[in-house]
């Protein structure tokens, strides 16, 4: 009666080192970015983004954010700035709107990030910013294309 459940109790440990050591062995996957492991990151929580066109307010734009760090980045030191980051990146939305001119639903990415970048190595210090990435764009509205 005891030499079954001593069998199953190793079974059950080498199932576990089995497990253990494949899982260990396997290749990291591949992040989002198609650029390995993700890392370091510092995700900021939504933000509403003003949409400029003639002078008038036509749209709001909610947009997910992750700061990527470098590997010699204080992660945890960086996340207690989130609140920083995130009034830069309202700062800088107010004083010249990242407008799309081609879609008044959808912000203008590669001048969002260079702020972004800059202003975040301004907080953060030279050498913590690896890079910034738009997660995702919701329009308050939906809207057609500005006529020509």
């Amino acid at each position: 009666m005891v030499a079954p459940m001593i069998r199953r109790v190793l079974l059950a440990a080498l199932l576990t080192l089995a497990t253990s050591a494949a899982q260990a062995a396997e290749p990291k996957k591949e992040g989002k970015d198609g650029k390995g492991d993700v890392g370091q990151y510092v995700d900021l929580r939504p933000v509403g983004l003003p949409i400029i066109s003639e002078r008038r307010l036509v749209n709001y734009v909610f947009v997910n954010i992750r700061i990527n760090l470098t590997t010699a980045a204080n992660a945890a030191k960086l996340r207690e700035k989130e609140p920083f980051f995130r009034d830069a990146l309202v700062r800088a939305g107010h004083r010249t709107p990242f407008t799309n001119p081609a879609d008044l639903s959808a912000v203008d990415v590669p001048r969002l990030t260079a702020v972004l970048i800059r202003e975040c190595t301004a907080i953060a210090g030279p050498g913590q910013i690896r890079s910034v990435v738009i997660t995702s764009q919701a329009p308050r509205r939906r809207l057609r294309p500005p006529k020509p």
